[in-house]
């Protein structure tokens, strides 16, 4: 029997590390040659890691939410025959622990800091170290359990106190705020302490002779405990990334309008009403999109990027236009080449398309970049007004929010109408409001006369 280590390939593109994801074996089990052993995230997708042989795993070379370099030891297998590793050689934990750095350490490491085993780091990254909890203080007994001992023994009875006319009961704040919280009316209560102070016990005295009649009419909420660490790593991570990269370099700006889709929704029924057995429902979103498409021609400073590094702003004849998917993991945003080609059920399709590849995990590199234009939708959910982050590098982005129905002034009657605001928000270094406000509106005439979107 030998050894056989698997190693992080390289990716391409010249990416010199990546971050692991998600483990898809554990120690002991039997793996099969082209099974899948680990997801690694690039800056653009995951990727699968196969394996190459048959074999039983023996030690996974890193934690989740860990960077390796491209080379370093992924897993070891025990494989027939002589496998690629030398008796004797260094461990994939060890061997690996300075190549896979956890990204929240990697100033240390650089800093000349003591390096971790992998194991260590992993369990600090994730705040559940032995080491680093805190020690628990014992618990003090409540101040209403009875000594010990003393469990059996009757509360005696004790007549209220006597007071005179205006005096104040004496009481810590503790005591008082135990004593609103049990409904107990502190001038009703004897106070044994010095100068008659009411005291926890007293309160236990009076609850226990007057057979807590309080408590029946202010029951006490309980408190909840604990909280959970959640570890920001793989997709989660790089949407962290990358919408802090959009705020930190994009000074941004919004323009909310409000658009009557009324037409535009009697258009679509009749449309999915005639075609949608032969070529698919459509949804608003290929309309909208439809619009962007035209409305760039008079405004091309909207479909371009910006690179801000070089100072030049790009702009793009073809429409690769981003629509923003919510995944089980995230946000991401796959990218609808050539709209400007696009027919509406083209367009719904290839939509329908990127949407599920995203979701699956199985869109490609190729089509979750190169964006030059982006239209984020919650959908039903899409609120009133959003203030969507611009998809760096880009420039503008187009919000869409739910539609409602509303009464509307038309002359003298009052109607209802279908209404949806248009969120967007745009690079102030780039774009102007007035050209802005400008853009919108022209999406806002093609949306409210949609017989426009199919005349060039």
């Amino acid at each position: 029997m030998g050894i056989y280590a698997i190693k992080m390939p390289d990716i391409g593109e010249g990416i010199a590390e990546v971050e692991l994801v998600e483990w898809r074996i554990k120690p002991g089990d039997e793996v099969k040659e082209d099974q899948v052993v680990a997801d690694v995230m690039t800056d653009k997708a995951t990727v699968e890691i196969p394996s190459p042989v048959h074999g039983k795993v023996l030690e996974l070379g890193g934690q989740p939410g860990q960077l390796m370099v491209v080379g370093s030891e992924l897993v070891r297998i025990e494989v027939a025959g002589e496998g690629n590793v030398k008796a004797g050689a260094a461990a994939p934990a060890k061997a690996a622990a300075a190549a896979t750095v956890p990204p929240d350490q990697k100033d240390d490491i650089t800093a000349g800091s003591d390096s971790l085993p992998l194991e260590g780091r992993a369990g600090e990254a994730r705040g559940n170290s032995s080491s680093s909890r805190p020690k628990q203080a014992p618990e003090r007994p409540h101040p209403s359990a009875p000594p010990e001992g003393e469990g059996a023994r009757p509360p005696a009875v004790t007549p209220a106190p006597r007071r005179a006319p205006g005096d104040k009961p004496i009481a810590s704040p503790a005591v008082r705020r135990r004593a609103w919280e049990l409904g107990i009316e502190l001038q009703f209560v004897h106070g044994s302490g010095p100068a008659g102070r009411i005291e926890h016990a007293d309160l236990d005295v009076y609850l226990a002779s007057r057979g807590q009649p309080a408590m029946a009419t202010a029951p006490r909420l309980r408190e909840r405990q604990g909280e959970e660490a959640i570890p920001v790593i793989g997709l989660r991570r790089k949407i962290a990334q990358k919408m802090q990269e959009a705020k930190r370099r994009i000074p941004h700006f919004s323009y909310v309008e409000e658009i009557d889709v009324t037409e535009l929704e009697a258009l679509r029924t009749k449309l999915n009403e005639r075609h949608g057995a032969t070529r698919g429902k459509l949804t608003v979103l290929p309309f909208i999109a439809r619009a962007v498409v035209l409305a760039v021609e008079e405004f091309p400073q909207m479909n371009a990027r910006f690179d801000d590094d070089a100072g030049v702003v790009t702009r793009h004849q073809p429409v690769h236009l981003g629509i923003a998917t919510q995944t089980e993991g995230g946000l991401m945003v796959p990218v609808l080449r050539h709209a400007e080609a696009m027919d509406p059920w083209a367009c719904a399709r290839e939509i329908a398309r990127l949407a599920e590849a995203a979701r699956t995990g199985k869109a490609g590199r190729d089509e979750l970049s190169g964006s030059t234009i982006t239209i984020s939708s919650l959908g039903p959910l899409g609120g009133i007004v959003t203030t969507p982050v611009i998809n760096h590098p880009e420039v503008a982005i187009i919000g869409v929010n739910r539609i409602v129905e509303r009464p509307v002034f038309q002359g003298d009657a009052v109607v209802r109408r279908s209404l949806m605001n248009l969120s967007s928000s745009f690079d102030h270094r780039v774009v102007d409001g007035m050209d802005a406000a400008r853009f919108i509106q022209a999406i806002r005439a093609l949306i409210e006369t949609p017989a426009l979107l199919f005349v060039e």
